[in-house]
């Protein structure tokens, strides 16, 4: 997958609420309530026309400041590079939003 931020389907890329953005930093898969998220490729397979990834993910459970580290779970579908699904969150599917097209506030976070 591409590095940066990604919206749930149907979300405009220039004012996402914060629900709907997930930011792939290379390691792992954040929320606006993680962060540091580090996910462990647990098996991978074939899935249509791309891969269906288990993975154990630990992130800090908080967006900011003090918390504890949390592991989980989940099933996600990538078809390629810029779009993936998550599956143990009842499907919610994402797509990557170019830099240019997201707001002030989250350009500095990519």
């Amino acid at each position: 997958m591409k590095p940066g931020i990604f919206v749930a389907q149907g979300v405009s890329c220039g004012n996402p609420p914060k629900a709907a953005i997930r930011r792939y930093d290379g390691k792992g898969i954040s929320s606006a309530h993680s962060r540091a998220c580090i996910a462990r490729i647990l098996s991978k397979r074939r899935s249509g026309y791309g891969s269906l990834y288990t993975v154990s993910q630990s992130c800090i459970d908080a967006g900011a400041g003090p918390a504890k580290r949390v592991v989980a779970q989940q099933t996600i579908d990538i078809p390629d590079a810029l779009h993936f699904t998550i599956r143990s969150e009842g499907r919610t599917a994402y797509r990557y939003c170019p830099i240019r097209e997201l707001p002030a506030g989250l350009r500095a976070t990519r």
